[in-house]
């Protein structure tokens, strides 16, 4: 696998860490970076639930007049499902 170079600056906290967490692993810091980095980045893939992605989005409670708990609160269902 071809590999490509990129720089980054981070904090000198930061810095210290991943120099700790490198010795303590017995690994470079390069690696413990692209581990990092690549669990980061398969987050993002993971399949969202439609609360989420809307969530995301900033469509829940986006609907202007409406109360913003619509979905959640018990209140707005009282009597949702039931035939008159």
């Amino acid at each position: 696998m071809a590999s490509r170079r990129i720089s980054v600056r981070v904090p000198g906290k930061i810095a210290q860490r991943l120099k700790e967490r490198s010795r303590a692993a017995g690994k470079r810091e390069s690696e413990i970076v692209r581990q990092a980095l690549q669990e980061h980045l398969s987050k993002n893939d993971e399949a969202k639930n439609a609360h989420e992605a809307f969530l995301e989005a900033g469509l829940i409670g986006c609907a202007p007049g409406l109360a913003k708990d619509l979905a959640t609160n018990k209140r707005h269902f009282k009597g949702f499902g039931k035939t008159k």
